[in-house]
């Protein structure tokens, strides 16, 4: 999943870009307000986490745009404003949450996920094709009496597979599942962890169709 980090302080956007990225998800950190705004326009994103102190645009005016724009986002506000009425206006111009700073990041995970069941998009238990199985929880996947841990990023790309069983999908869209504007990939990046799924669960984890992309079965009836 894709994850829109909005923070202009460099120790905090570290701290959690590293967490999501543990946590197996695809971070794009941006700075300003601006960019913020350019960001969510030209990307689509499963969720945003929002700082409201920003430089150029304020973070509550980012929000007011993003919310104009027809494209629907799940948006967390990060921030030190604790006072009530913030709050209020926050969650009032469209947040889905509101988080003040400092915070856990084991509970901004937790909101996290909350936030993506109420808009659907958030994966269920147990991701399954009926024969392949993933453990958000634990990263386990089983297929076929065959069980392992999976790393950050293969569970991001049997994550994204298992999403949409049935569906090929290329290695452009692997990638953008996987890993953030920053992060530099290999051009052998998704054949490298594919290779490493199918080591840890076999070869009938993930088809390759030639010249098109990977996928997984769909659900039999």
């Amino acid at each position: 999943m894709r994850v829109l980090l909005v923070e202009d302080d460099k120790m905090i956007g570290a701290a959690v870009v590293e967490a999501l990225k543990d946590a197996a998800y695809a971070v794009d950190w941006v700075r300003d307000g601006d960019f913020a705004i350019e960001a969510t326009r030209s990307e689509t994103y499963d969720i945003a986490l929002l700082d409201l102190g920003l430089p150029v645009t304020d973070g509550l005016d980012v929000l007011k745009t993003v919310r104009s724009q027809s494209r629907r986002v799940p948006v967390i506000i990060l921030t030190a404003r604790d006072a009530l009425e913030d709050r209020i206006r926050g969650l009032d111009l469209g947040a889905d949450d509101y988080l003040v700073k400092p915070f856990e990041i084991a509970e901004l995970l937790a909101r996290m996920r909350a936030v993506l069941r109420r808009e659907g998009s958030g994966a269920p238990p147990v991701l399954s094709n009926g024969e392949l199985h993933l453990d958000p929880a634990t990263r386990e996947a089983r297929l076929a009496g065959e069980a392992a841990v999976l790393s950050a990023r293969e569970f991001a790309l049997l994550q994204a597979l298992l999403t949409r069983p049935g569906t090929i999908l290329s290695r452009a869209e692997l990638e953008r599942q996987i890993y953030g504007w920053s992060e530099e990939v290999e051009s052998n990046a998704v054949e490298f962890l594919i290779h490493a799924v199918r080591r840890k669960l076999g070869s009938a984890a993930i088809r390759n169709v030639r010249g098109v992309g990977w996928m997984v079965d769909r659900p039999k009836c």
